[in-house]
This record gives structure tokens, sequence and C-alpha cells, in this order.
């Protein structure tokens, strides 16, 4: 199974907290047996959406590869004013140029969705994400990650992911790569 780890932040450290939670998903797959890619949108060349360009840019490609080949996604972004940051938005409006596939934007696509805040607000940001990947014909797994930043981290120097988050995390992974999604 090959899974797409979309890092929609902008920091490219890698102690930063996009760097930790997206080195622990790929770790975490590829511990189950999946290929982990890890797309980070800061380093994809990416430019503004325009549909009117008559070529479509070089990272916009590499993106729509990858997107496609992923059997599933796990989208990893801050919160940024009661949503997902807007350099992820406008990756996600290339898929655009998929419609006329055969198979157009990320339909039957499992998707993921973790995001983090400093304060309790990440719901929000899982929230938008999850009415972007329904537009785009994927299926957020029931089970979201919205992560109260402070809780996040533990030990003597605040580094590494607390075992609370963790579990969730793995089951976030489990969710996904075992296909099964949970109906109510």
């Amino acid at each position: 199974m090959n899974i797409l780890i979309l890092n929609g932040s902008l920091d490219r450290r890698e102690a930063s907290t996009p760097g930790k939670l997206t080195a622990y998903f790929k770790e975490h797959l590829e511990a189950l047996g999946a290929q982990a890619t890890i797309f980070n949108l800061v380093e994809s060349g990416i430019p503004l959406f325009d549909y009117t360009l008559s070529k479509t840019p070089k990272g916009v490609e590499v993106m729509l590869n990858h997107f496609r080949h992923a059997d599933a996604h796990i989208w990893l972004t801050p919160l940024y004013h009661g949503s997902l940051t807007g350099v992820m938005k406008n990756c996600l409006d290339w898929l655009e140029l998929s419609s006329r596939e055969e198979k157009p934007y990320l339909i039957d696509k499992l998707i993921g969705l973790v995001c983090w805040a400093d304060g309790g607000q990440a719901m929000q940001g899982i929230n938008a994400m999850d009415a972007v990947a329904k537009a785009l014909r994927a299926w957020p797994v029931p089970f979201s990650v919205p992560i109260v930043r402070n809780a996040l981290f533990t030990g003597p120097d605040y580094t590494e992911i607390s075992q609370e988050y963790k579990n969730k995390f793995n089951l976030l992974t489990g969710i996904i790569t075992s296909k099964k999604v949970v109906t109510i």
C-alpha cells in the first residue's frame, strides 16, 4: 500500500511540529509494511492556481503524479485562521486539472486528517479539510486527530511525541492501512 503524507505547512525544519509529525507517520507506516511518501509543500514549487496556463507547471505535474498513485493520504496542517493553510488549499485546487480523467480528483481514496493548534480549535482545520476532501470525491476516514499543540510533546525538553498522540496516530494509520472504514 502506498500512502502519501501531505505536509500542509511551510515550516521546513526537521525539529518543527510538522517535521516531527511527518517523520513519525512515515516511520510508523513503513513499520506496518506500507510505502510512505512525504510531500512537503514548501519544497514543491507549486505556483498559485491558474487554470488558464497553457502548460502545467513541473511542480504541479509531480504533485498530481504523487496524488494519483497513492492508495491513501494523510493530510497534516496547522490551523491558520480557522482553516487549513492557504498553500495547502492552493495545492489541492490544482487537482482540478484531473477533472476530465477517467478517475478524476481523489475519487475513492481514503484520507486521514490531522490538524494542530496552540489552543483547542484544531477541529476547525479538520472540518475544513474534510469539506475539501469530500468535494474532491475522497473518503475522509471517520477518525481524525485534532491536536492541542501544548499536549503533543512530552519529555524533559518537550521534543518527544506524547504516548496519547502516538496512540491516536497509530489508530488512524491502522484504519487507513487496513482499508476498513467504520460505519455507524
